[in-house]
């Protein structure tokens, strides 16, 4: 090829990426944006180069202050039972209380407030898909849920009696401190009390616990709530995670507390040591949601009512106002996560260390894939032996891509697949330089963020693909056969200016948009952190790997790097 014919293509495609990034809903209308064979018509391809792929099962992963927290329990029929729970400090959203109720200024006000109710309220990842408008009321699809957004589970909330600091001690106090998914501790120090065993009959808890039989409502939420005049006013609100929380326990915390509990946040976390939230299977449970408790409308509002005393002349009244403190989820907050019934066939797997013929990807304390590129360096010059044969082929490298098929055969119909997975440099525990320099955008579904670079659900014909549950059957309809993740500039480094040949990494993850990686709590030779948004996803999947011999039924679906090249005039 000559240099005005790679210009023209180059153009082209630059177009054509800018053209993609528009707001489209790519995963709803199908629009296939990352390029078959059909695209590299013009170059040579290479797809024999040396790869291979091991598993590495992980185990506790810190967890402490992530973007979002997973709640609820997921079951794989091929990786087990996932279970997540959550503990988070609480904060005055005022910093202080203000006037201490506990020391009411007789002059203004009559006695010691009164609470009406205590409200805990966590929004869900929701959109609308419609509204009655004769009434106002809408209609919501919940986001971000595993398993059945309907299936029912134990849940209880109770007040944390462990302290979550904020500096390691170890560290003489000039590290964070980490907090891990596996702490005992959290479940062993609570206040053995449930906060949310309220009596409540309405039409979304029918057998008057709140707890009982929790499940992920995707109804508004209707409601009535008086303002300062004592005026019933009716609000409607997205779904969202919302329990009543006990009043006598509230009344003894905030109304009775000490003036100097309350003077700072500070001190009042350490006072007031937060929640814990405690899932429980009741047999069938099968949900999980990925809840944003730093939202700002994520909180627990204290409704409480206060007589001020007014005086006119020689006559004194009382008044009656309706009040509400809030206090949010901010300071520390850990997301809790345990395994059960782990299948043997991926234990076994995921704990092999020799080369894989199947990879097994789990989120959470579950398991990664580890990708060694290029072969052996045999004159042990630092390059890998096959670089250089490229480097002094001079190929011009246009493009690179790893392909990850799905093993069908091991995913049954109910498994929900991972929506994308990501590829880092597993020596520095940093993306690649390709992800870094992908700008591209999906207005309308961010997760899709950065489709060029890829590890997005693909079909056949590398055309996004958005899972369908059958609501009869409970089974996925439409499912994905496969995974690209193009690394060009990765590779273009390796071979132009000798940039180290790193091992790579593969985990799923709940989102492209985060990079933060958290801490393993037991190090794996130097494996010492995973991606964050692959700590706390719950799915996982199985790929064909690369020990998979000539002659064997799907040696076609091993795991290959493609390179597409143009050779030197």
């Amino acid at each position: 090829m000559n240099f005005k014919s790679y210009l023209l293509r180059f153009f082209s495609f630059t177009i054509f990426a800018m053209m993609i990034s528009c707001d489209k809903d790519f995963n709803e209308i199908g629009t296939n944006i990352v390029g078959g064979d059909n695209d590299h018509y013009l170059f040579d391809r290479y797809e024999n180069a040396s790869i291979k792929a091991y598993n590495q099962k992980i185990g506790a992963v810190a967890m402490n202050n992530l973007p979002i927290n997973p709640l609820g329990i997921y079951k794989n029929p091929v990786f087990g039972t996932t279970t997540a729970g959550f503990v988070s400090q609480l904060e005055m959203a005022s910093g202080s209380i203000g006037r201490k109720f506990n020391n009411t200024d007789s002059t203004l006000y009559q006695d010691l407030p009164i609470i009406d109710s205590v409200i805990l309220n966590v929004p869900y990842y929701s959109k609308v898909i419609g509204t009655v408008t004769s009434e106002g009321i809408s209609t919501y699809q919940l986001d971000s849920i595993y398993g059945e957004a309907g299936s029912k589970m134990r849940l209880s909330v109770y007040e944390s009696n462990y302290f979550l600091r904020d500096l390691d001690p170890t560290a003489q106090f000039t590290e964070q401190q980490v907090f891990y998914n596996d702490m005992q501790e959290i479940e062993n120090q609570k206040i053995p009390f449930v906060l949310n065993n309220l009596s409540v009959f309405d039409d979304k808890n029918l057998d008057g616990h709140e707890n009982a039989q929790f499940y992920f409502d995707k109804r508004e939420h209707k409601t009535t709530v008086k303002n300062s005049e004592n005026v019933d006013v009716p609000t409607r609100s997205v779904p969202s995670l919302r329990l009543h929380l006990d009043k006598a326990t509230f009344y003894n915390k905030i109304i009775n507390a000490p003036t100097s509990q309350l003077a700072s946040n500070t001190i009042f976390k350490n006072y007031f040591r937060g929640l814990y939230f405690k899932v429980e299977d009741l047999g069938n449970s099968n949900s999980m949601a990925m809840l944003n408790f730093a939202n700002a409308n994520a909180k627990v509002t204290v409704y409480y009512t206060e007589d001020l005393k007014v005086t006119i002349g020689s006559t004194t009244t009382f008044e009656k106002k309706n009040k509400t403190f809030d206090l949010n989820f901010a300071g520390n907050r850990v997301s809790l996560q345990s395994n059960s019934n782990e299948n043997m066939d991926y234990l076994s797997a995921a704990n092999a260390t020799q080369e894989a013929s199947k990879l097994y990807l789990k989120g959470g304390e579950g398991s990664i894939a580890i990708i060694d590129l290029f072969g052996p360096d045999a004159d042990n010059n630092g390059i890998a032996d096959e670089v250089e044969q490229i480097k002094a082929n001079g190929w011009l490298i246009n493009e690179a891509n790893l392909t990850f098929y799905i093993d069908k055969t091991a995913i049954t119909g109910q498994a929900i697949e991972p929506n994308r997975l990501m590829l880092y440099d597993l020596n520095n525990n940093r993306v690649l330089l390709d992800y870094l320099t992908d700008q591209s955008l999906n207005s309308r579904n961010p997760k899709q963020n950065k489709f060029i670079h890829g590890g997005i659900l693909l079909d056949e014909d590398d055309v996004f693909v958005k899972q369908i549950k059958d609501e009869t059957t409970g089974l996925i309809t439409n499912r994905g056969t496969k995974y690209k993740i193009r690394l060009t500039n990765h590779i273009k480094n390796l071979i132009n200016k000798d940039s180290t040949n790193v091992r790579l990494g593969l985990v799923v993850t709940e989102s492209i948009n985060t990079i933060g990686f958290s801490k393993l709590k037991t190090p794996i030779g130097n494996i010492k952190k995973v991606p964050q948004m692959s700590a706390l996803s719950p799915v996982g999947t199985i790929l064909y790997g690369t020990n998979i011999p000539v002659g064997d039924p799907n040696y076609a679906n091993r795991l290959k790097l493609e390179i597409y090249y143009t050779k030197p005039d």
